[in-house]
């Protein structure tokens, strides 16, 4: 096949040879139309500069030639390497490390701050001030060497009739300070006649003076290389920058072109054209997002659609009779949300969200229920073989006096428990299946799937996600999440779902007491624990890591677990949990704990989607510090989980105000989307966000609770440019739509 292809201008086609040969594409002849009798042996691509579509060549009988395929590398549509700038493959090794693959990456490399270079008089200077000065060199500079490689250079300046006393740390060239030498330093002054320099040179002071971006950079590439290679990138790609935004939008919020935003983000000529800058730049980002997110909801939409599920509601809510307790208004609500998806002739996709001991396998309970009424099977998947044991003994009890069938399946089970679940599961005499990742193998045959409800949805990958689906027609997916968000945000957010929102807290469920306790030891709690333990009540310990790490001071749990045993291990049952014990080794130990066979129990985060240990009532947490407000809030939902009231304490030894300002709000809430939101703030979205789709764009600018107004309009603008995606002047964000979904795949 003979592939055309043409580009806005002759200078281009050199650029585009070079790339296609990196790519080891076999080229055939450059032709313009000076040549236009150019033959084209069959199997080779060519490469024209004639702007357009190359439609003059056709005409001039090219056709015989059996040209197939014609692509015009118009603007914007080169992915230009970053060899392609010359830049060294040493350093773009270091590139790659920064996710800076191509040489559009650079421009999409932000700085993270910017430093405003303003020469001060000198009768205004504080100690600790930043400065920058031009001054002469009035001595010999002199290097004092210490161990290792460090040194400090001192020479003497003089400025405005002031002589100062110049260190320089670890650039020993004495022979660059000549005396007499004009010199540019940008520094920290130390008070009286001293100051430290933190960059010189020998350029003049007026044309370095102004607004400075300052990237983050990695060990083997520095500011200046990076600064370089970005102005590389700007020269060759400058006009090459289309507008994704569409017009009318750019127009609406009077945002300036795209162009203009990458130029002055990385060259601002003040702090108003950053701000310009940054409106353009975080709105593009979150409307990507939202476009990306609500194509990909529309897409699975269309590709899975099926009858509804027939049933009645009567029939469902029957089963509040077996309950001894009442629902919470929030619980009515997401079974009602839940009950409309099945009942709809569209494929459900909904993830309920809510606080730990929320009720949401209750409410899940209700959407199996409708699925079985509906003469479907359904499926409870859960992350641990412990866990679906429990939540089969759960549903065993719920159904107990209906006619429905629940079984387990689970990798450990005998090969003859095994068969004989398949074959009843293929039979129709299975109703609900509870299990792991076994459920979706190949050899795992079902009657007629309706439903999947998936306990902790960040724990499976969406691959596994998409084969329980291709199990059935029309099968509904209910996920299940411990980690809360505000409404509105999960809504921007998780674009691809519609989200349930439990709130409140069944009645009579004990609220866990927090304690922050200033120590790396237990020492200070350890009689209270104990005290606690000879009443009758289990405890957890916690620790961040598993083994001594030389490069890290934190407690781990191999340490702690030997010292527990040797200073308490004859009058209390310890046992250890981990993550590099193998799936059998970790239930056995939670089955024993679950037994009431072990009283304390030393374990990593593993114990985070954990069973319901009823007398488990004490968690302590080592090095709390090193956690996340959302992660401590999940590892004390695990205690407090019977009768009994529930105790977690925080030990910390660090000085750190952020990392205490985290730990006493965990100490003084108790509220998870309170717990979360703050979580947000402090830390960022990256844990929520880690659940999204790979080739769905991420938030490099955009702060989704400071630009929360930003997402929410970009949402309904997403929407609204969805639907009018055939509009002249959208063929831009059309063709990056459509790029994204075909390429989206979910990630965990």
């Amino acid at each position: 096949m003979n592939i055309l292809v043409g580009t806005p201008n002759r200078n281009k086609v050199r650029s585009v040879q070079r790339y296609l040969q990196a790519y080891d594409v076999h080229l055939g002849h450059s032709i313009s139309k000076r040549h236009p009798n150019t033959c084209f042996p069959k199997g080779r691509l060519f490469i024209t500069s004639e702007k357009g579509n190359c439609s003059s060549f056709l005409l001039s009988g090219y056709k015989e030639y059996q040209i197939h395929d014609i692509i015009t590398l118009e603007k914007g549509c080169v992915d230009m390497e970053l060899k392609a700038l010359r830049i060294s493959e040493k350093k773009a090794e270091v590139l790659h490390s920064m996710q800076i693959m191509q040489a559009e990456d650079l421009l999409t490399c932000y700085p993270f701050r910017y430093e405003n270079l303003e020469a001060k008089p000198r009768d205004t200077w504080e100690k600790e001030d930043r400065i920058i000065l031009e001054a002469v060199i009035v001595n010999r500079a002199r290097v004092i060497r210490f161990k290792g490689k460090q040194s400090v250079t001192r020479f003497k300046i003089m400025l405005e009739d002031e002589e100062f006393d110049v260190s320089l740390f670890n650039r020993p060239w004495v022979s660059a300070f000549t005396i007499g030498k004009m010199i540019t330093i940008i520094g920290k002054y130390d008070g009286g006649s001293r100051i430290t320099a933190l960059q010189y040179n020998f350029k003049p002071m007026r044309e370095q003076l102004g607004i400075h971006p300052v990237y983050n950079v990695r060990e083997g590439i520095t500011q200046k290389e990076l600064v370089r290679y970005i102005d590389k990138a700007w020269q060759a790609l400058q006009d090459q920058i289309p507008d994704v935004i569409p017009k009318p939008y750019l127009e609406k919020y009077r945002l300036i072109p795209r162009r203009q935003a990458l130029y002055f983000i990385h060259h601002p000529a003040s702090m108003e054209a950053v701000k310009q800058s940054l409106r353009h730049l975080k709105y593009e980002e979150f409307l990507k997002f939202q476009l990306s997110m609500q194509a990909l909801k529309a897409r699975d939409t269309e590709m899975v659609q099926g009858s509804a599920k027939q049933f009645s509601m009567e029939d469902v809510m029957d089963l509040k009779h077996a309950l001894s307790f009442s629902l919470t208004d929030d619980q009515n609500k997401v079974i009602e949300e839940i009950l409309q998806d099945l009942s709809s002739d569209k494929v459900m996709y909904r993830m309920v969200q809510g606080d730990v001991g929320c009720g949401k396998t209750m409410v899940a309970a209700f959407g199996l229920y409708a699925c079985v009424l509906a003469h479907k099977q359904a499926v409870f998947m859960a992350p641990t073989e412990i866990l679906a044991k429990q939540h089969l003994a759960n549903l065993q009890r719920l159904f107990a006096d209906f006619d429905i069938t629940v079984d387990v399946l689970y990798s450990s089970l005998k090969p003859v428990q095994k068969r004989a679940v398949l074959e009843r599961l293929k039979h129709n005499e299975i109703d609900i299946l509870v299990g792991t990742h076994a459920l979706f193998q190949d050899d795992v045959e079902y009657y007629d799937l309706g439903m999947v409800v998936a306990d902790e949805q960040h724990r499976f990958g969406v691959a596994q996600r998409k084969r329980m689906l291709e199990k059935g027609e029309k099968v509904d997916f209910l996920l299940m999440s411990a980690t809360p968000i505000p409404r509105t945000l999960a809504i921007s957010l998780y674009g691809d779902m519609d989200v349930s929102t439990i709130q409140e807290l069944p009645k009579g469920r004990s609220a866990v007491t927090t304690k922050l306790i200033s120590s790396r030891s237990m020492s200070p709690i350890l009689e209270t624990v104990l005290e606690k333990i000879d009443e009758g009540d289990q405890c957890y310990v916690v620790c961040p890591a598993i083994e001594k790490n030389e490069d890290m001071d934190m407690r781990n749990v191999t340490d702690i677990y030997e010292g527990m045993c040797a200073s308490l291990g004859r009058r209390y049952r310890i046992a250890l949990l981990h993550g590099k014990m193998n799936t059998q080794e970790k239930d056995d130990v939670m089955e024993r704990f679950l037994r009431k066979e072990v009283d304390i129990l030393v374990s990593t985060t593993v114990i985070e989607v954990g069973v319901d240990v009823k007398d488990a009532n004490i968690m302590v947490i080592y090095d709390a510090h090193r956690f996340g407000l959302s992660q401590i809030h999940q590892l004390r939902g695990r205690v407090g989980r019977g009768t009994r009231p529930g105790y977690c304490y925080l030990l910390s030894s660090t000085k750190d105000p952020d990392s205490l300002q985290r730990l006493k709000i965990c100490e003084q809430t108790r509220d998870g989307f309170a717990i979360a939101r703050a979580d947000l703030q402090l830390r960022g979205p990256g844990d929520i966000l880690g659940t999204r789709q790979s080739g769905v764009p991420g938030f490099i600018l955009g702060d989704v609770i400071q630009d929360a107004n930003i997402l929410e309009v970009a949402r309904a603008d997403a929407a609204e440019i969805l639907a009018h995606l055939d509009t002249i002047g959208y063929e831009e964000i059309k063709m990056y739509i459509e790029h994204t979904v075909g390429s989206a795949t979910y990630l965990d």
